[in-house]
């Protein structure tokens, strides 16, 4: 039995996979946990019928357990853990929380028009604070294994990397050393090969809220 699982297509192409890092991350950890899935790629601009009566939130990723539809990534991946135990992918709570403002950050950089408003020193404060975690414990972020917390950090670094070179010309600095070689190990697995957007469905998603 595979499990159904709705994500989000790419904007103008709704046959292509989507750019949301949150149905990366549920895909990402069927992948890593081997769980056989059905995909089901929607289009966030014209929801189909079947999908909204089903979730009328309408929001993606969403899971079918059971015969119900489960939204929440957070949610998805700690019932995907309890159902498919192996490989566990735990990351020990003490760790949890690494890295989890990369992403807001991200975002206000992307979007300041402002180079004096701090919100760059923001965003290299967090990846500094991550290069000492995994100097420290690394190369991921609970040591040799990759675990659901490095699930959930991947497709946030692939979307600053593609959103900021593009739109600001910026990259991680050379010197953090450690936060790049993670990157690198994080990108070239193979569940990440599978689950990726090409990056110009990245770029097409934040446009909007870059140049509004």
């Amino acid at each position: 039995m595979s499990l159904e699982v709705a994500v989000k297509a790419a904007v103008g192409a709704p046959d292509v996979l989507g750019d949301c890092p949150f149905s990366q991350r549920v895909l990402l950890t069927l992948e890593e946990k081997k769980v056989p899935y059905q995909r089901h790629l929607i289009n966030l601009s014209e929801k189909p019928q079947w999908f909204l009566q089903v979730n009328p939130e309408g929001k993606v990723p969403v899971v079918k357990f059971d015969g119900k539809w489960v939204s929440d990534s957070d949610v998805i991946v700690g019932i995907l853990e309890e159902k498919y135990p192996q490989p566990s992918l735990i990351t020990p709570s003490e760790f949890t929380s690494v890295g989890s403002n990369i992403f807001s950050k991200f975002v206000t950089f992307l979007k300041s028009k402002d180079s004096n408003d701090g919100s760059e020193q923001a965003l290299l404060t967090e990846l500094k604070a991550l290069e000492e975690h995994l100097k420290a414990h690394g190369p991921f972020v609970a040591g040799e294994k990759v675990s659901a917390v490095d699930l959930s950090l991947a497709p946030k670094l692939y979307h600053l990397d593609v959103a900021l070179d593009h739109f600001k010309k910026w990259s991680v600095p050379a010197e953090l050393t450690n936060v790049i070689n993670y990157k690198k190990l994080l990108f070239v697995r193979e569940s990440f090969e599978k689950t990726k957007a090409e990056k110009k469905y990245i770029i097409a998603g934040w446009e909007p809220k870059v140049n509004p």
